[in-house]
């Protein structure tokens, strides 16, 4: 990680709620709080990870870092500025230098395009450069990406699952950008495939000097490639931790009984491990009420997790954590 502790990007205070669609009969005032009122940061050249389960809004809040989702409120600020609000026209300088790796490389390659109109599609909007000098950075950064110049006249139906990540991949790369949302960027892969590629992702990283936000659900995949890792629970942001200290000491609740799932490949240690199982009702999304969002599954809950929301506070030095019981 980078020793310089420069803040790249600040969010403060971030919601995103989807209103729900009014009916014939019933108007409807009510929304799904994807995201609500979270806050953190991320320090040039680290890999922040973003860890909870489905559901809990962390490709939401992934998507709406770089405005494919328009926040409802709060700040996003991004090397010194707030982009939360700015317009089409105001945003097309941070796009370049944002950019996102997206889950699914089937769906996020268009079918009708070879590799090359793939990969030069961005370089043509964010850049002044001839097609010669176009084609170049292509076959440079299909080989950083571990493919070939001759894949340059390839469709996307012709690659495994493997290579058309690392084309998406290329893609993304392809205008020099400084920050990356990796949205479950290795979940629709193999296994053999997802350790090639997050190898991949850490030597550009060191090459390029990229900053990452990696959202992801396998947690000991994430626990390798990340520096600090932040957990989701119903769109609050829980608890904030180095990652190894995250792993090792735990805070919240809900962080132990995630880690807790790990599957241990020691059949032994597996019969002998504890595992933290969570238990209750899951709250709606829609009508939220006053009070901890955990508190109906948490087998520590008192009184006031009923009566105040929990702040994400330190508690030990960079670990900070949203429970009652610190």
């Amino acid at each position: 990680m980078n020793e310089s502790r420069e803040k790249l990007l600040e969010v403060k205070n971030l919601k995103k709620y989807f209103p729900l669609k009014s009916s014939l009969f019933k108007k409807s005032n009510q929304a799904v709080k994807a995201v609500d009122d979270v806050s953190f940061h991320i320090y040039k050249g680290e890999t922040f990870g973003l860890v909870g389960e489905s559901g809990c809004g962390k490709s939401t809040l992934g998507r709406t870092l770089n405005r494919l989702y328009d926040p409802t409120a709060g700040e996003v600020i991004f090397d010194g500025m707030d982009i939360a609000n700015l317009n089409s026209r105001e945003l097309q300088p941070y796009r370049k230098r944002m950019q996102m790796i997206f889950q699914d490389p089937y769906s996020s390659l268009n079918p009708y395009m070879n590799v090359g109109e793939i990969i030069d599609e961005p370089l043509e909007i964010h850049t002044k450069l001839t097609k010669d000098e176009r084609k170049e950075i292509i076959i440079n950064i299909l080989e950083k990406v571990g493919l070939k110049k001759e894949d340059m006249e390839k469709f996307p139906h012709e690659f495994s699952g493997g290579q058309r990540q690392r084309i998406g991949i290329a893609r993304t790369l392809s205008i020099n950008p400084e920050f990356i949302i990796c949205d479950e960027a290795i979940s629709a892969l193999d296994v053999s495939i997802q350790a090639q590629v997050i190898n991949m992702l850490e030597d550009l990283q060191s090459e390029m000097n990229l900053t990452y936000l990696f959202v992801a659900h396998d947690l000991s995949m994430v626990r390798h490639i990340s520096d600090r890792i932040g957990v989701m629970y119903l769109g609050k942001m829980v608890e904030i931790s180095k990652s190894d200290e995250l792993y090792e000491k735990p805070l919240h609740p809900y962080t132990q009984a995630l880690l807790s799932a790990i599957p241990i490949p020691d059949p032994i240690k597996a019969q002998n491990s504890k595992r933290e199982i969570i238990t209750g009702e899951l709250p709606s999304p829609i009508e939220m009420e006053m009070g901890c969002r955990f508190r109906s599954r948490c087998p520590f809950a008192m009184p006031i997790c009923s009566e105040a929301d929990p702040l994400l506070k330190e508690v030990d030095g960079e670990h900070l954590v949203a429970c009652h019981l610190y």
